[in-house]
């Protein structure tokens, strides 16, 4: 076989397909598979060995392996995780179904919240106290640790979440709880709240034990079994795992915190869109990831992604924030719904065409996949509307039955309205692109920035074939998809840096501040997330961020301030209070424009990130003089704005050349997906293989 001096596969397994991606120092190999349920990891070793064989290059070459996944996301918003129990400090078992009394809507009288991952029945309260400076006001009582550990074995329980007030500050009685546990029951999972998320706020804290405890046993043995399998085949290269916050960790840290992977997957596409951003000198992005179970959107401004230390999964009311599963784990922000190809279509009691959450997945999948699915989904409308090439989805590995997909769009949908198929497939299709509008439009408004003056860059399985009318709804002049968008988020996986952030909340005002003891914290946290790093990425260059997040005395929530401190080299001194003060007051002034004088500021939590060096993208040539290209054959393709049919020409994306400008209506196919070009766009080829589609004027 052949050699290759660098070589290194991404994975991303969503809910319906996984994606693998082969790359080189001078070659990119892609391929897609149908994801495995219940045995995810299977469907992972297929698509390896594909591209090993597209390759040609031996298992034992591989440098690395990074794997990302939408499954503890899909675990969460399915609620199809293990059964879990909550010891908590006694009086305070309801303060997860309580929440923090925020109304998501408030003249809303019949407001529904979330129904907590651990059912009632299965929250202990457990007699110990923790004061807020970390004494111990109650002693822990051990023997109420051991009485609860039978009633939770003959419930099936095996995973626990141990969340106690403060321990934050000090956890002594967490982990202490964790010794019993494991001396009653050594096969249990046991989650603490005080590392998972060491941070102030006790919902959000143990809401995110929950989350882990909810989602371990699952994610642990399918993250072993993974490992095992890959040896298997030959894969003697390091394992790793994209995280929430767009770096890539080590296997173990990933089964200790498996909440940390709940949006790897969608995580990786966001890198790959900065990456894209950053290449092509784009200042405001909107990423649009679209696979086979839901719909991704991440702003991105400057190259970057925003990122968050909390945010919400499983939004369960209009997408608005506050109807979810808060979790507090670094994430890069964005907002993600049950809007896929697989995504299931209906008529609502209200004579209403409705699309998802709930998905076919791979199995059974959307009727036109012949695999036993008797729904309807967003793939079978996109075949009935011409948008899909039957005889030549995934590269021509799979035959698609169109009748079929046409037939179930008439039991669930044409024949309650009394529409025709066409109508009925069109219907599917814009309320999924409507879905996926409004879900753009919120949360760019939470974010108070706007979305018509951004490039939106589009990847995933089914997102180009979508693009165009979600362009049209959003009102973007600019579209790129870039190479290999069947398979973005793999890609995004490549570019990541090795990296772990640690977070410890420790409450200080600059008045009081003590240096020597915030020194010490930052170095532990140093020592932590190097520990991490250098796991996966020995003798590399690292850097470092430092943040604090700091208010004025009295006010409810934080401003992230970056302090300018290498803690080995150049540790806070004698005048840090004033330098964090001026460096508090220019962000707060930024944000607010205004400052509030003579008032105190104080600390509550700081941030250290230890990363690898990210890659820098390469430069892109200039744009060679546009041709139009010869198409390879013509399709019916409905207009959306119409209702009505049009011959559109199709071109091979592969046979595209930098130029190549094609008048909308038509498509663009290539092996994992297809571009469809709407009337309203004209597709040009860029120099670096993007399709950069642009309005008609």
């Amino acid at each position: 076989m052949a050699s290759t001096s660098r070589c290194r596969i991404a994975v991303d397994i969503g809910g319906t397909f996984t994606d693998v991606a082969l790359e080189t120092q001078t070659n990119q190999y892609t391929a897609k598979t149908l994801t495995t349920k219940p045995k995810p990891e299977e469907g992972v070793v297929s698509g390896v060995l594909d591209v090993l064989e597209q390759s040609k290059i031996d298992a034992a070459e591989v440098e690395s392996l990074i794997y990302g996944t939408t499954l503890a996301t899909n675990l969460l918003i399915e609620r199809a995780g293990s059964p879990v129990a909550l010891l908590t400090t006694k009086g305070f078992r309801d303060s997860i179904e309580m929440r923090n009394e925020n109304r998501f809507e408030q003249y809303d009288v019949n407001i529904e919240l979330p129904t907590p991952l651990v059912p009632r029945a299965m929250r202990y309260g457990i007699t110990e106290r923790i004061t807020a400076t970390g004494d111990v006001l109650l002693p822990l009582d051990e023997k109420q640790v051991r009485l609860c550990v039978p009633k939770l074995a003959n419930a099936g329980v095996r995973s626990i979440a141990v969340g106690f007030l403060h321990s934050y500050r000090n956890s002594v009685h967490e982990e202490r709880v964790r010794e019993i546990l494991l001396e009653e029951a050594p096969n249990m999972e046991v989650t603490l709240s005080s590392e998972v998320s060491p941070e102030m706020r006790e919902f959000e804290r143990i809401s995110t034990a929950c989350a882990n405890a909810y989602v371990q046993p699952l994610m642990s043995r399918h993250l072993r079994a993974l490992n095992d399998l890959l040896r298997d085949v030959g894969l003697t290269c390091p394992l790793f795992l994209m995280l929430s916050g767009g770096g890539i960790t080590t296997l173990d840290t990933a089964v200790r915190f498996p909440v940390r992977l709940v949006e790897s997957g969608p995580a990786g596409g966001a890198i790959f869109s900065s990456h894209i951003a950053a290449e092509l000198g784009l200042d405001n992005v909107l990423s649009y990831d679209m696979g086979g179970t839901t719909a991704k959107v991440c702003l991105i401004d400057e190259g970057q992604p925003q990122t968050a230390r909390t945010f919400e999964v499983a939004r369960e009311y209009r997408f608005l924030k506050g109807s979810g599963i808060p979790l507090r784990i670094p994430v890069i922000e964005m907002v993600e719904i049950g809007a896929g190809g697989g995504s299931i279509a209906g008529v609502d009691s209200m004579r209403r065409i409705s699309v998802g959450p709930e998905s076919a997945g791979s199995n059974p999948g959307p009727v036109c996949y012949g695999l036993g699915g008797q729904l309807p989904t967003v793939t079978d409308a996109d075949v009935t509307l011409g948008r899909i090439d039957p005889n030549n989805f995934a590269g021509g590995s799979m035959q698609l039955d169109s009748a079929s997909a046409a037939d179930a769009l008439m039991r669930s949908v044409g024949n309650s309205l009394d529409f025709t198929v066409e109508h009925a497939a069109l219907g599917v299709s814009e309320i999924v692109d409507e879905n996926m509008a409004n879900a753009a439009r919120v949360h760019a408004i939470e974010s108070g920035k706007n979305v018509d003056a951004r490039t939106l860059i589009a990847f995933g399985g089914a997102a180009p074939i979508h693009v165009s009318r979600l362009a049209e709804k959003l009102r973007v002049d600019r579209v790129v998809i870039p190479p290999g968008a069947g398979v973005g988020s793999a890609l995004g996986f490549l570019r990541a840096p090795v990296a772990y952030e640690v977070i410890r909340s420790h409450y200080q005002q600059l008045s009081s501040l003590n240096v020597n003891e915030t020194n010490r914290l930052l170095e532990e946290m140093r020592e932590e997330a190097t520990a991490v790093v250098e796991a996966g990425a020995p003798g590399q260059q690292l850097a470092q961020t430092q943040t604090a997040f700091m208010r004025y005395l009295g006010q409810g929530h934080e401003v992230g301030v970056e302090i300018p401190v290498i803690v080995e080299q150049t540790p806070l001194d004698e005048s840090a209070g004033e330098t964090l003060r001026a460096a508090f007051e220019r962000e707060y002034h930024r944000l607010y424009e205004r400052i509030i004088p003579g008032v105190e500021v104080e600390i509550l939590t700081w941030t250290l990130l230890v990363s690898t060096l990210r890659e820098s993208p390469s430069s892109v040539a200039s744009q060679p003089d546009s041709y139009v290209p010869v198409p390879v054959g013509q399709r019916q393709l409905i207009d959306a704005e119409s209702g009505q049919f049009d011959e559109a020409p199709c071109y091979d994306r592969s046979s595209l050349e930098a130029g190549a400008t094609i008048l909308g209506p038509a498509v663009i196919v290539e092996q994992d997906t297809a571009t469809v070009v709407s009337a309203q766009y004209t597709a040009v080829v860029h120099t670096a293989g993007y399709i950069v589609l642009e309005r008609k004027t």
